[in-house]
């Protein structure tokens, strides 16, 4: 297993980083790590992602929601191929440190028969397209 942690202070409140994580239409307007996301941010839902870490090709996969607490956290499972080939469990959290400030984590947990193989080419680069996306993220719930 392998993973990648990666936080930010935001100086928003919680509900508006929420509307704009769940706001999956215009994604492609801000976010320079997922480019593209298709279906509903509830529990059980499909979602068809498409992400692109720095120097990478566009990737798509369709994770199912495993939660979706409005204003608190947002967790996906996706697979690369098959299950147990390369899964990834993605967990956005929102953490409220004040009345309009919150911490947000952007983790993910990987495991699978492929992760050694593809750790040291991918492993990197999704570090920084999280870490690019937090700071967009950031910059958007900040200038409203």
């Amino acid at each position: 297993m392998k993973q990648i942690d990666t936080e930010i202070s935001i100086d928003a409140p919680a509900n508006r980083i929420w509307t704009i994580l769940t706001d999956f239409a215009h994604f492609q307007d801000w976010n320079p790590f997922i480019t593209h996301i298709e279906g509903q941010p509830q529990r059980g839902a499909r979602l068809t992602v498409t992400i692109q870490p720095p120097d990478s090709k566009a990737m798509r996969f369709r994770p199912v929601v495993l939660k979706a607490e409005p204003g608190q956290e947002l967790r996906w499972l996706g697979h690369l191929l098959l299950p147990g080939l390369f899964d990834g469990e993605h967990v956005f959290s929102i953490e409220p440190t004040g009345e309009k400030k919150v911490l947000f984590r952007q983790s993910e947990q990987f495991g699978g028969l492929l992760v050694p193989l593809l750790w040291g080419k991918m492993g990197d680069k999704t570090r920084r397209g999280f870490e690019a996306m937090n700071e967009a993220i950031k910059q958007i719930a900040e200038s409203k």
